[in-house]
């Protein structure tokens, strides 16, 4: 995986590094990947990963006799290219956040196929206000977004999937977390991925956390001073 710089992506997580709501902040960040080099492999550590997420998943599949269609089993087993896919998904969920350990059996039960139109939805829904925002150069911020996307991974030869881990192994979750979204847009022919994160954090828990974290601070430097 190579981590691909695009200016339109660029300005756009400009916009979302920020954007005060007065009690809630939104934020948000894409990033793109390219799945191969080019020579079209791995690089090293890439490639070492790519193995073990592989031997992972054959091996659950080997030890597993569950034949329910709506099984994790049936979804690993349809056929190469969909683990192939899998793959890529987790190792740019390694490349967005290195320290994480994601095992490939658990993580595939989050990763759920989703239609530019579902994608729509949440976003309207979710990022409204924020779209309300004067940025872009006045361009609704959903317009400039696909605009952005369809530049760099094509959207009309994309795959897109939604990450909805539960909060025990979720890597993404912030302190003061409201809401989250985590998407995907794969191009297969491009070998090419872009991440969508976006989030809405209350100023007020975050703050508070903030002050606590002084007053502790403080009351640690009046305890120094103390014999004990």
């Amino acid at each position: 995986m190579k981590y691909l710089e695009y200016t339109p992506l660029d300005r756009i997580n400009d916009f979302l590094s920020h954007v005060n709501l007065g009690e809630r902040t939104v934020k948000g960040c894409l990033e793109a990947y390219s799945c191969k080099t080019t020579s079209g492999k791995h690089t090293g550590s890439d490639k070492k990963l790519s193995l073990s997420l592989e031997h992972e998943i054959l091996d659950y599949l080997g030890k597993s006799s569950d034949t329910d269609s709506s099984s994790p089993v049936e979804y690993l087993c349809s056929c190469r290219s969909s683990r192939k896919t899998l793959i890529y998904l987790i190792l740019t969920l390694y490349h967005m956040y290195p320290d994480y350990d994601f095992s490939a059996v658990k993580a595939h039960q989050f990763f759920m196929e989703e239609s530019w139109d579902s994608f729509k939805q949440i976003f309207d829904a979710y990022m409204f206000e924020a779209s309300k925002v004067e940025a872009n150069e006045g361009s609704p911020l959903l317009d400039t977004l696909y605009r952005a996307l369809d530049e760099v991974v094509k959207l009309a030869e994309c795959e897109i999937y939604s990450y909805n881990p539960d909060s025990d192994s979720d890597p993404f979750l912030e302190k003061g977390a409201i809401w989250s979204f985590t998407f995907f847009f794969y191009n297969r022919k491009l070998k090419r991925v872009v991440s969508f994160r976006f989030s809405c954090l209350s100023n007020l828990v975050v703050e508070g956390f903030l002050t606590d974290g002084v007053s502790y601070e403080e009351d640690g430097e009046i305890f120094d001073d103390m014999d004990m």
